[in-house]
């Protein structure tokens, strides 16, 4: 084609490209215009190409078997979700089902070995797409707010180059398709307020019930709409405006719940259920996991309410954080200066809509005493806002320099050049950016950091470890001992070159933990940058290649602890210096090493644990890499700081998969007297009473303030040991237990053995840590074997701290015993007393507002009958006895109470009515 006709063709080509001219600016235009476009594009491109190099989240299978689940029951192939354990059934799977989709629409099997590293990669690139996508859409919404092109590109900059939520944004489908989705359905909002228009507020309803169902957070965007409508209501001038703006905020409404029910399948049978279940779980969460933050372990249900937000200013880039404080200061500073413009459809009101979604979800966690874990993943989404909320802050910088004459334009070169050195930052940390911290924490050594905070829980660096093993080794096979299963992530060449096995001896390399108490697993240079910033320990499993220091360290804890007679003599010699457990063998033999051994501690009281063992209410510590001093095998188990209470200590053979078979021996040593064994032989005269000659001693111990749970059972079979034990814990008032409970009315806590104790000696035994909350009877026993019933006697400090607060209080009712209903409690006290006073049994008969409140086994009597012996609800204190009962929950009409003698009536009686 002649080049001299492409001129005059080039009005017709602008429709095509408009940005496109043959004018000086025409590069310019076009970048300006396209530029977020690009950006997203660009690192599309990089993720599409690296994201293959990100480890494996334990999330990642749970949440294929929730979306196989859904999927199921969407067929017709499940006839319910709750075959899920709780709280799987209640996870959205808007983003889940659609990843499903696409893996079975390329055939691929998610138990396949073969299959997996495909699947893994297309997960990983989908969720980066959805990631990449919120990104564009929080460009867009951010030229709406600023007007500035150049401003939008750096709010896209600022959501994409946050370290931790990049790396999540491959490896994470549970929390980050939110973050995305909340980037797209505030942009929705902005222009459907903006447009105001039927379809725009449709739009925005399917947004947020797509973002509810994969959070049920979502709600906020929820709520946010309606009260900027109620808002514009009350300026509306005319009628038909008030009407438009009725219909717009009606359609919006039925939008977003008509869309949350149809993409939430758990929701179809019950819709209040699923909203108010969700709710709870948001706060209540079931799994409590030890954290370690600031250099202590805690558990996340008693995390301090500054967790959340310590966790954010320490891992978020400090450009940022400090140009997001800057647009909240200049939010605020705004809406003090125009407060009338807050309430109009305004720019202002939408700045402090994005500060509302920044502060206020992880707010109410700290009130609420939230239970919160690894870091403030689940806290990801408000970064969306504070991006936008750091571009405005950075707008206001520009302005409040032009305003003094100096050239604006040099803070956004300065603001790009560190963008730029935070993109190169996480290039050199690739692919573990998911331990970025920025320069608020000590950094000054490797071991500094791990002590401080949690870092690789999720041991995604495995994958890493694997790469640089391999390029490490090039040409050469290798075995690695490695979880098989994480390993599945591996594409077929790094499987053949580096063959996984998860036990024996023969590995030439293992992927484990640093243990603070194993100098051979404290941080070595000589294994790689990355393990400066991850937990995960790549090292030789040849001794003879562990370093100078850690072999000195090893004998010098072995010439402590032989100073001293060992407590038990076996197959290896146990010794207890200080705080450490140190199990020994002389003239050990190469087939000698592979040993395991375990130390469990029941403490005198639970509080005594460490945070993070709490959880299960016991200590366990596992060596299972013995080292080899000379001709000495040498294991080194250490205790919790002052740790009191009994140990059993076992040793077992080691199998493919960890402990093998029954143990080498089991036995029972007491830190602290009284012990056990002491414990168990005072108490065995007030066994509870059991059916069967199978059955267990049990007994409660409250000694000292310990809440236990005690069972002991000589020459106890093997059969008898692996049997499981039934415990049911019902509470004084089922509020204690979480809403999903009260159904049932009890605590079911069914264990075995070897979870809260063991077989030392033969003799099975066990000790459980009882609740804090007011608990009426406890049953409990084996199937078909045993069972009792056991009354807790109450506590002493508890019915003296009841005592004092009734001391300025009338009684409701005076008769032989003071009667005081108080805190939904019936309270029973006699200031002089003696065992005649109580001899006689307690009938207590409520009669509720509403009949059909009872059980139906009750409601043909008409009321509850709470009869009591003293002995279980009651105690002795100061030569006072009162007992106190916890009413039930529904509406009570009256009280009828006093104490009888069955065969000879009543001793006293009183009624009490009760307007409640």
């Amino acid at each position: 084609m002649p080049y001299a006709i492409i001129p005059p063709m080039l009005p017709q080509l602008r429709p095509i490209f408009p940005q496109v001219s043959v004018g000086r600016w025409a590069a310019r235009n076009f970048l300006t215009a396209r530029g977020g476009l690009i950006v997203c594009a660009l690192f599309l491109l990089v993720g599409l190409d690296t994201a293959g190099d990100y480890g494996l989240l334990y999330d990642e299978q749970p949440q294929i078997v929730i979306a196989t689940a859904n999927l199921n029951y969407i067929r017709g192939q499940a006839d319910s979700l709750e075959q899920l354990p709780y709280p799987f059934y209640l996870y959205g799977v808007a983003f889940e089902l659609p990843l499903l989709l696409a893996q079975q629409a390329l055939g691929w099997d998610a138990l396949s070995v073969e299959d997996y590293h495909y699947i893994h990669r297309l997960r990983l690139t989908l969720t980066h797409l959805f990631f990449v996508l919120g990104g564009f859409f929080c460009y867009r919404l951010a030229y709406r707010l600023f007007d500035n092109r150049l401003l939008a590109i750096l709010a896209l900059l600022f959501y994409l180059l946050h370290p931790r939520l990049y790396a999540h944004s491959f490896i994470n489908s549970k929390d980050l398709p939110f973050v995305s989705m909340l980037a797209l359905t505030l942009y929705l909002l902005e222009r459907a307020f903006r447009k105001d228009t039927i379809g725009a507020f449709v739009l925005l309803g399917i947004g947020v019930g797509v973002l509810t169902n994969l959070r049920i957070m979502g709600l906020m965007l929820l709520a946010a709409p309606l009260a900027m409508r109620g808002l514009d209501l009350l300026y509306a001038q005319t009628g038909p405006e008030r009407k438009h703006i009725l219909l717009t905020g009606g359609m919006f409404t039925l939008t977003a719940g008509l869309t949350l029910y149809a993409v939430t399948p758990y929701a179809w049978t019950n819709p209040a259920d699923y909203l108010t279940a969700s709710l709870a779980l948001s706060v209540d969460h079931p799994a409590v996991l030890p954290q370690l933050f600031q250099g202590a372990v805690i558990l996340s249900d008693a995390i301090p309410p500054h967790y959340a937000a310590t966790w954010f200013g320490i891992t978020t880039p400090p450009l940022i954080l400090l140009l997001g404080g800057g647009g909240i200061a200049a939010a605020l500073a705004l809406s003090l200066a125009r407060p009338k413009a807050v309430f109009r459809n305004s720019r202002l009101r939408f700045y402090l809509l994005l500060l509302a979604c920044f502060l206020l979800p992880p707010l109410a966690a700290a009130l609420l005493g939230a239970n919160q874990y690894e870091g403030w993943r689940h806290f990801y989404f408000v970064y969306v806002p504070f991006a936008l909320l750091a571009a405005g802050g950075l707008q206001w910088l520009a302005a409040a320099l032009s305003r003094r004459r100096i050239w604006p334009a040099g803070i956004y070169g300065l603001t790009g050049l560190a963008l730029g050195l935070i993109l190169l930052q996480m290039a050199q940390i690739h692919p573990l950016q998911h331990i970025y911290f920025n320069f608020l924490v000590d950094r000054t050594t490797p071991e500094r950091l791990r002590t401080q905070y949690d870092m690789d829980r999720q041991l995604l660096a495995r994958r890493a470890a694997v790469d640089y093993l391999r390029q490490s080794h090039p040409g050469e096979t290798l075995s690695l001992r490695a979880d098989p299963w994480a390993m599945k992530i591996l594409p077929p060449a790094a499987r053949r070159q580096v063959q996984i096995t998860s036990g024996g001896r023969n590995a030439d390399y293992e992927l484990t933990l640093p243990d603070s108490h194993r100098p051979d697993l404290a941080f070595n240079s000589r294994y790689g940058r990355f393990y400066n910033n991850t937990l995960v320990v790549l090292r030789p499993l040849d001794s003879a290649r562990m370093t100078p220091a850690a072999l000195a360290a090893y004998r010098e804890i072995y010439r402590q602890a032989v100073a001293d007679e060992p407590i038990i003599r076996a197959d290896y010699n146990v010794y207890h210096p200080g705080q450490r457990l140190v199990f020994v063998k002389e003239n050990c033999p190469r087939d000698s090493r592979d040993a395991w051994f375990d130390a469990k501690l029941f403490p005198n009281n639970p509080e005594r644990l460490p945070p993070q063992s709490r959880a299960s209410q016991s200590y366990a510590a596992f060596a299972n890499n013995r080292v080899r001093l000379d001709n000495l095998c040498l294991a080194v188990i250490q205790l919790p700081a002052a740790a009191a209470g009994d140990l059993i200590l076992r040793q077992r053979k080691v199998g493919n998969y960890g402990p093998a078979g029954a143990p080498v021996w089991e036995e029972l040593y007491s830190l602290s007297r009284p012990g056990l064994p002491e414990l168990i032989a005072a108490h065995r005269g007030n066994r509870a009473a059991a059916a069967g000659p199978a059955a267990f001693a049990v007994f409660i111990d409250r000694d000292a303030g310990r809440h236990r749970l005690l069972y002991a059972k000589e020459n106890c079979a093997p059969s008898e040991y692996e049997t499981p034990i039934t415990l049911h814990l019902y509470p004084e008032n089922l509020t204690d237990l979480p809403f999903y409970f009260w159904k049932d009315g009890l605590d079911n806590r069914d264990f075995s053995l070897s979870a809260y104790g063991g077989r030392p000696g033969g003799e099975c035994m066990a000790v459980v840590p009882l609740p804090d909350y007011p608990i009426a009877s406890i049953r409990t026993g084996q199937a078909g074997s045993w069972e009792v019933n056991l009354y807790p006697p109450a506590d002493p400090a508890y019915l003296r701290a009841t005592y004092a607060a009734l001391s300025n209080i009338q009684p409701d009712v005076d008769a032989a015993f003071a009667l005081y209903l108080q805190d939904n409690r019936l309270i029973y006290l006699r200031e002089t007393c003696n065992a005649e006073d109580t001899a006689a049994g307690f009938f207590l008969h409520i009669l509720p507002q509403d009949v059909a409140a009872l059980p139906a086994e009750r409601q043909d009597a008409g009321f509850a009958n709470l009869d009591f012996a003293f002995d279980q609800r009651g105690g002795n204190f100061d030569g006072k006895c009162m007992a106190v009962i916890f009413l039930l929950p529904y509406p009570i009409k009256a009280i009828r109470t006093g104490q009888h003698i069955p065969g000879s009536g009543e001793v006293w009686a009183a009624e009490l009515v009760v307007e409640r």
